[in-house]
């Protein structure tokens, strides 16, 4: 049987939009600082580099204490949405699924989606330190781009936000996605129905692969110039969700 999660079908019936903002608005606070900390510093100029990537990697070491919180939070939040509307579900099914999607091991996979979370929230100061260093690098190679390099290294308060949002945006997602996977395989459910979010911004590559079955344990190609593979929502700045299929 499809276990259809909503009668909509172009539309995820865990509502993670307000997760998002609020997660993005969150992690823009880390590339605001980052910005903050490379402002002072005089950008091209190679001798500053080391100290720049220091302060970077220190405040990305400092935050992992607010990034287990803020995680926590954005994991708390989806999973309350993901239990509530299989709560709606369950009313269809018979009393002992009822009682396995109950106790589905959702506690293993939000560990692993808090450390790997938390993880990614670190990386946002990490990663801008490391683009300083290889904009500082070309700048020095190139130098008739040297100062348009150097703006772009101005620029990288506003690249860490672009980088933010995207986090935000893909791993709310993500975590819904997983969450739902989890209660699906506990209850006997290998396979899924992809399905878009029914837009003009859908992508071709998931346009494709709406209304399609696969396997849990076997993701589909989601990016198709790369290769990558993925279940609807998995990959970055994807809206798509999957309705499991469910063994009757």
């Amino acid at each position: 049987m499809i276990l259809t999660l909503d009668r909509k079908r172009d539309r995820n019936p865990v509502k993670t939009r307000g997760a998002e903002l609020r997660y993005g608005s969150q992690l823009r606070k880390v590339a605001q600082q980052v910005g903050a900390i490379i402002q002072p510093f005089t950008p091209g100029d190679m001798s500053q580099v080391p100290t720049i990537e220091h302060l970077l990697n220190a405040y990305a070491d400092m935050l992992k204490g607010w990034a287990t919180q803020t995680a926590s939070n954005m994991l708390m939040d989806v999973a309350l949405r993901d239990e509530q509307t299989w709560k709606v579900l369950a009313k269809d099914l018979s009393r002992g699924l009822r009682e396995e999607i109950r106790n589905a091991p959702t506690g293993v996979v939000m560990r692993a989606l808090l450390a790997e979370q938390v993880d990614l929230i670190q990386s946002i100061p990490r990663e801008a330190g490391q683009r300083v260093h290889r904009l500082t690098l070309e700048g020095l190679e190139n130098s008739t781009r040297a100062s348009e390099i150097a703006k772009e290294i101005m620029r990288s308060g506003e690249v860490t936000a672009s980088r933010a949002t995207t986090i935000a945006r893909t791993e709310v997602s993500r975590t819904a996605t997983t969450l739902t996977q989890a209660r699906a395989e506990s209850i006997g459910s290998d396979s899924y129905i992809w399905h878009d979010s029914g837009d003009s911004d859908v992508r071709r590559d998931h346009h494709k692969l709406n209304g399609r079955v696969f396997q849990w344990l076997n993701p589909p190609v989601a990016d198709e110039r790369t290769g990558a593979r993925a279940h609807p929502g998995c990959i970055y700045n994807c809206r798509c969700w999957a309705e499991p299929i469910i063994p009757d």
